[in-house]
């Protein structure tokens, strides 16, 4: 059995996109026996040599008793996860010369089990792009990933279910057949739980949610107790418009990176829906850790997140939401570097007024103290609530229209209005990574919200009245900007500007 240098050619996730992980593998004529693994290797990592051994041996492969050193290169990058297993079993077959071909078109990426096998493995999606951005013509995985991978067009995918096969396709004894492109279908209709006309009663609250999805705008819903904020929020993916193939791509990679992507479902083809407790942590809300991964503000980009009982939640953990709600996206930075992800969500936040719930409640007293009241309406402070576009009170519904038989707009009709306003958004903002209304900066707004002089004045008149601050005021217009958008206007006329001033908070008054 000849010794020599094999090199394999893997990958790692960085953020939300991979980076290629040279694989060499070095058998040693002389010395003691031995396994190691270098490179920054994390436990999981440093565990695969028991894994590749007990599988090499398992599938009937030769192991050497020799010096065995892996080397993971680029050296000063953290290695993490299980899925270097199957790259450094191939080295050590092409380096022990028990099988020789040329793999320099191939990527390889999937955890062994120790009968050879190959598990589940996350991240498949970026590595996918990464092969074919890279030059590579194939790339070896596990058979559950394949339909993820075959997403990408250019690169062909090959289904390892057992490292036995992979030996037998690289020796040229039984060649593997590589897995059927997948396409992308987004315009299935999609079945929800709640829908919109189930809610009786709240007309006020649907169409502020309506203008929300519309232009992916935030929302504050205050009311009572079983006033229906809860339902309503959940109603809300009813009426979102479709995910266009760019958002799904960046949406499922958030969701292959951190395992949650379904494999009989390779694409995320709906807009995600995150509902995190009040107990969340800061980390788990925003991302982060020893090796930084993205959190619910990222899993529900392009989509929602759902913040229950909002004034519940930590200070400093609401407060954490200021930057990633202005700009779009998160930065967590480390000592050994910063990673960004994604984080254009809608927010929809449901507060009670109060500790009972029933202050400003018409029949139901309000049982709290001043004091208690006024702390609890001081845990959410004037810059979150100033970066929330529309501030909605939801009253108790009454018995009436609880019991009556009156039905109310589907889901279904709200949602095509929606889908109208969005497509004019995307023809808008085309030519620019925008996406909604909600995205644009003040340079944007300076072009596509013009003002006749009659919106001007009162624009002036309620910033001036109503104590707005300069985020407010570009908040305002882009509101009034996405009313236009769903009554098909091109320009922002005085009754747009005055709805969307009504949804300013009480606070600023």
């Amino acid at each position: 059995m000849s010794t020599m240098l094999a090199k394999v050619v893997s990958g790692a996730t960085v953020g939300l996109d991979a980076v290629p992980i040279d694989v060499e593998v070095d058998i040693a004529s002389q010395g003691l026996p031995a396994f190691n693994i270098v490179g920054l290797p994390d436990k999981a990592v440093e565990e695969s040599k028991e894994r590749v051994r007990a599988a090499l041996k398992n599938i009937g492969a030769e192991f050497p008793a020799k010096r065995i050193t892996v080397n993971l290169a680029p050296a000063d990058l953290q290695k993490e996860g299980p899925s270097y297993d199957l790259p450094i079993a191939i080295g050590v077959l092409l380096a022990t010369g028990q099988i020789s071909t040329d793999i320099s078109d191939s990527l390889f990426i999937g955890e062994l089990s120790l009968d050879g096998g190959l598990r589940k493995t996350n991240g498949i999606l970026p590595l996918a792009i990464l092969a074919k951005n890279a030059g590579f013509k194939k790339i070896f995985l596990p058979k559950i990933n394949v339909s993820e991978s075959s997403i990408v067009r250019g690169v062909q995918s090959y289904p390892v279910e057992n490292i036995i096969d992979l030996f037998h396709h690289l020796a040229g004894n039984k060649q593997l057949k590589p897995g059927k492109a997948v396409s992308i279908n987004l315009s299935s209709n999609i079945h929800h739980e709640f829908d919109m006309k189930e809610i009786r009663g709240q007309e006020t609250a649907k169409r502020a949610l309506e203008i929300a999805a519309a232009g992916s705008h935030n929302v504050l819903l205050k009311g009572p107790p079983g006033a229906g904020k809860t339902l309503l929020a959940r109603a809300f993916p009813s009426i979102l418009p479709k995910l266009t193939l760019e958002e799904a791509l960046e949406v499922t990679k958030i969701y292959s990176i951190t395992g949650q992507l379904d494999p009989k479902n390779p694409i995320v083809t709906t807009r995600p829906f995150r509902t995190p407790h009040h107990s969340a942590s800061a980390v788990g809300l925003i991302g982060g850790g020893a090796h930084p991964k993205p959190g619910e503000i990222s899993l529900a980009s392009r989509g929602v997140l759902f913040l229950d009982e909002f004034p519940e939640f930590p200070r400093h953990v609401l407060e954490s939401l200021r930057g990633p709600l202005e700009d779009g996206v998160v930065t967590v930075s480390r000592a050994s570097g910063s990673l960004s992800f994604p984080a254009t969500f809608s927010l929809i936040a449901a507060a009670n007024p109060c500790p009972c719930g029933f202050l400003g409640d018409p029949k139901k007293n309000c049982s709290c103290l001043p004091g208690q009241i006024s702390r609890y309406q001081k845990r959410l402070s004037g810059p979150i609530l100033d970066r929330i576009d529309l501030h909605i009170d939801v009253p108790a519904v009454k018995v009436e229209k609880l019991t009556g038989e009156t039905e109310t707009e589907s889901s279904v009709n709200i949602q095509s209005r929606v889908q109208k306003a969005r497509e004019v958004q995307i023809r808008r903002f085309r030519n620019s990574n925008l996406k909604s209304n909600c995205e644009m900066g003040p340079k944007e707004i300076k072009i596509y919200c013009k003002l006749s002089p009659n919106c001007l004045e009162l624009l002036r008149a309620a910033v001036t009245k109503m104590q707005l601050s300069a985020r407010a005021y570009h908040r305002v217009l882009k509101v009034a900007r996405t009313i236009a958008d769903l009554e098909n206007s091109k320009e922002i006329e005085i009754t747009h500007l005055a709805e969307a001033l009504q949804y300013r908070s009480k606070i600023d008054n």
